[in-house]
């Protein structure tokens, strides 16, 4: 199949292929960014909450102690601080999201990888072959994206830093040598 001449079928079915591919690593990686953003507020949540009950817990034994009012009114703004902090918490299971965002970069890393590996065969395929794994991926992607919270804007600007700027999902050769096993590596075979 040709896929070099823009004007093919074939141009036009990979590039379709290349641009799902894209659109699911930019909605994975803002998926992976929203956990990591939910369990880091998460953790700030806990430890405030441990500060917040220690103090409260502090200024009341002081008001026993010094029976200055100053404490009580210190105690009371403290507590009242971890009740609104303890309720917001009971409203936003921030785990239970970070989760449902895991699953859905999960399912959509499988995906990913199978967009990879069909545009490593495409030009072993057929365009039947071509367009009937297109369709399964894409009716795949499409029930993923049902069951799946949404991005937001703030995880598309993080996924892009990721993937333009830090480059988080691509290997160099070099890279890739490192991580390979010796005998596999691409810089230790000889021109033959």
């Amino acid at each position: 199949m040709d896929r070099n001449s823009p004007s093919s079928t074939g141009y036009a079915l990979e590039s379709q292929i290349r641009e799902a591919y894209g659109r699911i690593l930019y909605t994975q990686t803002c998926h992976n960014k929203i956990v990591n953003r939910l369990l880091t507020k998460n953790e700030y949540i806990k430890v405030a909450q441990i500060v917040l009950s220690a103090l409260t817990t502090s200024s009341f034994g002081a008001i026993f102690i010094t029976g200055k009012p100053i404490a009580t009114l210190i105690g009371a703004l403290l507590s009242l601080a971890l009740l609104v902090l303890n309720s917001y918490t009971k409203n936003f299971d921030l785990v239970e999201t970070a989760q449902s965002h895991r699953s859905a970069a999960e399912a959509l890393w499988k995906i990913r990888e199978e967009y990879i590996s069909l545009l490593t065969d495409f030009d072993d395929l057929d365009s039947e072959e071509i367009r009937n794994r297109r369709d399964d991926l894409q009716e795949r992607t499409g029930k993923v994206y049902e069951q799946s919270p949404s991005t937001d804007a703030k995880s598309f600007k993080q996924a892009q830093k990721a993937l333009k700027t830090n480059e988080e999902q691509t290997f160099s050769d070099n890279e890739l040598d490192l991580l390979i096993p010796s005998a596999l590596r691409r810089s230790n075979r000889t021109s033959e």
